[in-house]
Formats: structure tokens, sequence, C-alpha cells
């Protein structure tokens, strides 16, 4: 329904007119509408007067959107003065004026021709004013008036979003908030329907519903489970005009995910396992896997597992693999086939995060049978025992037998088993072993003192497969039997004064013994028999294991008897007894009232050992002598001409080797004419003046090419004379001049010379430059020498 209206706009003269309406001159088509006209009126219909203002206007509404082909029609402008003579002229400004509003000038008919839209612009504000069209003059004050643009429902509800996304936990009661979804119309909320949405659910149902004002979703469902079903995609409508018939219309989409919450336990996907594992298998190795599924995700699919009973409870262990919840069945000690050969375990699966809310669904915990076979290697030699300890007398004779080691097959098949010892831990091969029984026996003698412990290593193996071998540490033990005599803990060398008096205390000996004693050592000191009678000296047994040596007379006379030799019989107490006679020097010197020796016979007791004054010198005048003569020797080096005195002194160096040659009747050592023609050189000649040394025959050498490269042919020479077994060591001449055939500037050498008649000139030196100046100079010079 459209609604029509009429604005009057009156103009007051300064005189009272009678107010009229001006027909239209045009109408719009489309709709009938009421004449909207500006009077100017001298009076109004309740006869009011303004002196002040002229113009009285109400605001024009104007439809939006208007879809006809002629202009649509606004209003009229008229003034009292307007007579109709077409002496006043009607003029527009203001908004749009000239462009979407005209006016024509003649009658003030106001017209809009463009469709105008209000939500780009809802309110026009214009100015209106009546000029005398000969002066140009405004017969009215010019007056603002305004074009409201009317409504219509022209825009469909849009929402802020074209897709939603929300999430919610699955099992979620029903009516639990999901997301709210907001939609705007841009049409005048103040006028109609037009802006009042209404929110609907197109898909989606029966899970979720929304709320038709506010565009609030929830759940619709109970128990909706994530296992099942993750994601919805539910469509939500939003309906202008209050979701009337006709009314506009937009949509949306809500993508929804179930989040996981931990609602299922884990399960295993059978009940028995069964595994295999070698009986060598080393602990903390892994038997197997096994997994219990938990439909679930992340911490809610965590499982822990754990051994609960079982025969194997203390033989196996199982741990969780975290990235892929797996459990991990290893070995906790050493497997043994023939001990048990069957192991089975109860292995229980526990979620690590339960959630309160679902126990009523039941334990979050599986279990299930493992069963491992434990199955049979070849297994090398078990020994009786980790480490064998053995004693044996270091008097034994050898091949005695000192202990046994004992090895087995802990194989079904027990096969025979052979000893050895390792060669590495017994190098000097004091023990051996029967290779039968395993009896360790003695190979050479043993000895206490020099080595109490060995410790070798000893080998059993299979004889059918000697690769299954074990190894175990033998320690043997070398026990002690008395076999060594007692003797002085020190070398003694006394002295005695030659006023000493009788039974003077001149010296304490002590004994030490090789031997082990488990009472401990007593020894017992005495004279010699053949010193007992005769000696100037008596030894006092103390009983602690020391002995005392005191002088039997008064006085003793160095000139007379400068060193006396006391021998001393020392014995233990173990059994065999061992004893042993050691010898005690005693040197005879002057010493002052109280008992300090002054002088002695011995020079070797006071002063210590060296060479004489006499013999330092002599030594000392040698060393010089030698300096001299090096000196010299190396001064008359120096004095030496040299070979070559300065660079301008050009000559053939001679490097001598000590070798004559053959003298003037060699023709043959050598050639000199073969430096210009090399192809002439004949191998094949021997050397007259020495004895070949070698029984290979002469190599025959390749001739030079014609033209061949002078560095490729000294080369070729090099390589030639290096690799010939027949080379000589002694002096020879190898030909290295050859310039190569064909060169501009010919040889060289002064020694072709010998092999040519007539001089030669050499003035063409100088014509080839700065560089062979030199030459040039030298052969010129020994031109001018010939010629005078």
């Amino acid at each position: 329904m459209r609604t029509y209206h009429c604005f009057w706009l009156l103009f007051w003269a300064g005189q009272p007119h009678q107010s009229f309406l001006t027909p239209l001159s045009k109408r719009t088509s489309g709709f009938p509408e009421k004449e909207k006209v500006l009077v100017l009126s001298g009076n109004s219909r309740r006869d009011l007067h303004r002196s002040k203002r002229s113009w009285m206007w109400n605001q024009f509404f104007l439809l939006e959107e208007y879809t006809g082909t002629d202009y649509q029609y606004v209003g009229k402008l008229h003034s009292d003065q307007d007579k109709g003579d077409g002496s006043l002229k009607y003029i527009l400004s203001g908004d749009g004026a000239g462009d979407l509003f005209i006016i024509n000038e003649n009658t003030g008919d106001i017209q809009a021709t463009k469709r105008l839209d209000r939500e780009e612009k809802p309110v026009y504000i214009l100015r209106a004013q009546a000029i005398n069209r000969r002066t140009g003059r405004p017969v009215e004050p010019e007056s603002e008036f305004i074009i409201k643009i009317h409504d219509i429902n022209d825009n469909e509800p849009m929402f802020t979003k074209d897709v939603y996304n929300a999430s919610i936990p699955e099992m979620s009661d029903v009516g639990t908030f999901v997301v709210q979804v907001t939609a705007t119309d841009a049409d005048d909320p103040t006028y109609g329907n037009s802006a009042k949405v209404v929110y609907s659910i197109l898909q989606g149902q029966p899970y979720f519903s929304v709320e038709s004002e506010t565009g609030i979703i929830k759940t619709a469902l109970l128990n909706m489970d994530r296992e099942n079903r993750e994601q919805y995609q539910v469509v939500i409508q939003a309906k202008d005009m209050g979701g009337q018939m006709g009314g506009l219309s937009g949509t949306t989409t809500v993508n929804i995910t179930l989040t996981d919450v931990n609602d299922n336990p884990p399960r295993f996907p059978q009940s028995t396992y069964q595994f295999r594992a070698p009986e060598s298998t080393p602990p903390d190795s892994p038997v197997g896997r096994i997994k219990a599924n938990d439909a679930d995700v992340d911490e809610n699919a965590e499982i822990e597992y754990s051994i609960t009973e079982g025969d194997g409870y203390d033989m196996f262990g199982i741990t969780t693999d975290k990235d892929t919840q797996e459990g991990i069945i290893t070995v906790k000690k050493a497997l043994d086939f023939e001990n048990k050969n069957l192991y089975i375990l109860k292995v229980e699966a526990t979620n690590t995060h339960v959630d309160p809310r679902f126990l009523y669904l039941g334990p979050f915990k599986d279990s299930a049978t493992v069963r491992i076979q434990v199955e049979d290697v070849d297994e090398p030699p078990v020994f009786s025992r980790p480490a064998y300890i053995m004693e044996v007398k270091e008097d034994v004779p050898i091949n005695s037998v000192i202990g046994t080691v004992t090895a087995q097959d802990p194989d079904a098949a027990k096969n025979p088993v052979k000893y050895s010892v390792d060669r590495h831990t017994d190098m000097d091969r004091v023990f051996n072993i029967n290779s039968g029984n395993g009896s360790i026996f003695t190979s050479k003698p043993l000895d206490r003192e020099t080595l109490l412990w060995h410790n070798i290593t000893v080998i059993a193996a299979e004889i059918n497969n000697p690769k299954q071998s074990s190894r175990v540490p033998v320690f043997i033990k070398v026990l002690d039997v008395n076999d060594n005599a007692p003797e002085f803990a020190m070398f003694y060398e006394t002295f005695v004064c030659e006023n000493a008096k009788a039974e003077q205390l001149i010296q304490t000996l002590s004994a030490v013994d090789k031997d082990d004693s488990y009472s401990g050592h007593q020894f017992s000191f005495s004279l010699a028999p053949e010193a007992a009678s005769s000696s100037n000296f008596t030894l006092q047994d103390n009983r602690d294991n020391t002995a005392g040596i005191f002088t039997r007379k008064t006085r003793y006379n160095r000139h007379e008897m400068s060193t006396y030799f006391l021998p001393v019989v020392i014995s233990d107490n173990d059994y065999p007894i061992q004893s042993s006679t050691e010898t005690v020097t005693i040197r005879v010197c002057a010493c002052d009232h109280r008992g300090k020796m002054l002088s002695c016979n011995a020079e070797a007791l006071i002063h210590p050992t060296g060479l004489s004054t006499g013999a330092l010198i002599a030594i000392l005048l040698c060393i010089i002598i030698l300096l001299v003569v090096l000196f010299t020797a190396l001064r008359r080096q120096r004095k030496k001409e040299p070979l070559i005195i300065s660079k301008e002194d050009i000559r053939d160096n001679i490097v001598s080797y000590n070798d004559e040659g053959g003298g003037e009747e060699d023709t043959q050592a050598f050639d000199i004419g073969t430096l210009r023609n090399p192809e002439a050189i004949d191998d094949n000649k021997l050397r007259r003046d020495i004895v070949p040394e070698t029984l290979f025959m002469p190599r025959r050498t390749a001739t030079a090419r014609d033209n061949t490269d002078v560095r490729d042919f000294i080369n070729q020479r090099l390589k030639e004379n290096d690799t010939d077994p027949t080379a000589p060591p002694y002096d020879s001449l190898a030909t290295y001049a050859y310039e190569g055939n064909g060169s501009v500037a010919e040889s060289l050498s002064s020694l072709e010379s010998v092999t040519t008649d007539g001089d030669q000139d050499y003035d063409y030196l100088s014509d080839w430059g700065p560089r062979f100046k030199k030459l040039a100079d030298m052969y010129g010079a020994m031109d001018s020498d010939k010629d005078s």
C-alpha cells in the first residue's frame, strides 16, 4: 500500500492575496498523487499575517527506487507575485539541484531525474527562490526546504560472516550454547517492518535449533557422539518483514565440530597375544608390541600398560610408546630355555585421563593374556663358577695339578667341551690345562718371592662348534715355603778404634728373610765355627732379630792388621731351617779420646772416589789441542780458490770424479763427435778401461727422429739412462746436447770444431742482438788472436 501526502508551502506577500493552487502541468504515471504546491498568498485559511517571512514550507516525501519511465514528480513552487505573464523565474539550488532534481523555471514544477536510494542518502536539503526575469532581482527571499526519501523494503538481511565456525564437546546436554549469528538489514528500522529480522534453521535439524529473535544456536539432540559423526553443517536464514511472506531473506553456513571427551575405554582387539624370544635375548631388549584401541583422540586416548599377574611377572616388563600408544614388552632377566620355556602374562591397558562424568559407562581399562615362548639357541659352555681362586706351594714339582675348572654345555644336546689357557694371560707358559677334564697343572717352577699371584684366563669351547666359547678368570696364589735363608738387611762395613777397650760395642746387626712367616720371623746369630775361637771380636745375639759385635781385646794396631773380616751365621726357625753366612768388614782406624775416627788406612771410608788434579789438567790440555787443530783446518778450507772467480770468467765447468780414463789410447770412452750427430752413437761398444760389473746385455737406444723437439729428446735420454740396468756407475758421458735438426742458429758448441776442418766465422753473432753480445765478444776476440 502506498501512502499519498500533500505538502503546502505558502508564500506571504506584503499585501494580502487570495491563496490558490496551480494545476499540474505534467503528471507522473504510476500512482495518483495530490498536487504539491508552494503557494504565495496574502492571507491563509486562518487569515494569518507574517511581516518578516514570506515563505512557509513543509518537507516533501519521495519514494525510493522509482521504476517509471518518466521523471518522478516532486512538487511545485508558486509565488503570489507570479501573474502568469512569465515575468518571474524560479531557481532551485542545494543537494542534487540541476542533477537529481530539476525545476521548470516558468511553472515552478520540481521533478526527480534518477532513481533514489534511501540507503545511500535519505534526505536532500534544497533552496528555492523566485527572481524577476527582466531585472534579475529576487522578488522573494531564498528559503530552504527538505526532500525526504521514503523507504521501501529493497534490502535483504546480511549476516556479519559468510561462514561461522564453532565447536562443542560431544555428549553435551540439550540446549547447550553453540554460537550466535547476527544479520543486519539496511532498510529504515523506524518505518514499517522492513528491517525487522527473524532467524530460522533451514539445515541441521534435529541436531541443532536457533532462537528466532537472537540468532543463538543450541543443541537439540541428546548424546551426540563424536566417534559416530564429528562435523555438522547448519544453514541459518534471516528474513525481514518479521518473517512474513514477501519479506527478503539471507542465509549463512555454520560449521560445527564436536570435540572429543574421554567417553570410550581402551579395548584390546584380541584377548591373547603370542610372542617368541630366544633365550639369548639380552636384558632390556624388546620381545613384542601390543596395542589397545581407543576411539578417543589426543590425551583422551593416552594409555598406560602394566603387567598385573603371571608367572613371568619378574622376568618381563612393559613400557608405553608415547608416539604410537603401544605397549612394548621387554626382558628384565636372562632367559633360560632349559629352565623354563613358556611364560604367561596378564597385561592391562588403562586410560591415564579419566573423565568422572562418564564413569557410568564402565571401567576405562582392558586386559589381555600374553604368552611368551622361549626358544632354544646354541649357547656357549657355562662354568660352574664366575671365577676360580686356587693356591699352590712354590716348591711343587713341575706337572703338579693345582686345581680343576668345570664347564658344561647348557643346551639339551650337552655337547662335549674342551679347555685351553689364554696365552695372552700366561705369556711365560707357567701353567697348562688338560683339555679334557679342565685340570690345571704347572709347567715351570714357581717362586713366590718373584710373583705372588698368577692371573690367567681359561677358555671352554664346544668341540663340535668352537665358536661357542666362554672364558673364566683363574686367580692362582703361590704359597710360601721356607726356601730362602735370612741375610743381612744391608751391607755392613764398620771400624774399630786402635785405642778401643775390651767388650766395647762397635756394630749392631739385623737380618731380613724373603720368605713369609705366619708367626713372625725369629733369627739367631752366631760366629762361624772357624772364627769363634780365634776371632778378635765376639758376637752377642739379642734375641730380637738383632745382634751386636763387641771387641775382645783392649788395643788394635792398624799397621799390624788394618782390616778384619768377621763371618756371621744367620738362621731362621722355620721348617726346614735355612741359614746363611754373611761377612762383616771391620777396619782399624785412629780415633781421638772420644772415639771419633781421625784417619784410616781405607781412604774409601772418608773420601769419595775421584780423579786427581794432574789427570784433570791432562784432559783439559788435550781438549785445547783438538780445538786448535780443528780451527786451523777450517781456515785452510776457506782459502781454497773457487772454481769460478767472477762472472767474467767463462770456462767449461769440470767436475772431478778422480777417474783418469784411458788416456790417448782410449778412443771410445768419450767421443766428442757424437754431440753433433747423436744418431751415430754405437751403444754396443763396451768400455775398455774398466771391467763390466753386470751380465746384462747392452740395450740398444732408439735413434732420435728427425726434427725431434729438444725437450722430448732430453727427457727420452734421461728416462733411458735412469731405467737402463747396464748403466755403469763410473764416469761417463751421457748425450744431452742434441739441439734438434733444422736449427737456424745451427750448433753453438765449441766442441764441434774438433770434428770440422778450417776456421769458423762468428761474426754473425753480432747480428743476433744484445742477448748474444757476450758470445760475440768472446768468439770475436778468439778470431783476432788467431789472425795476429
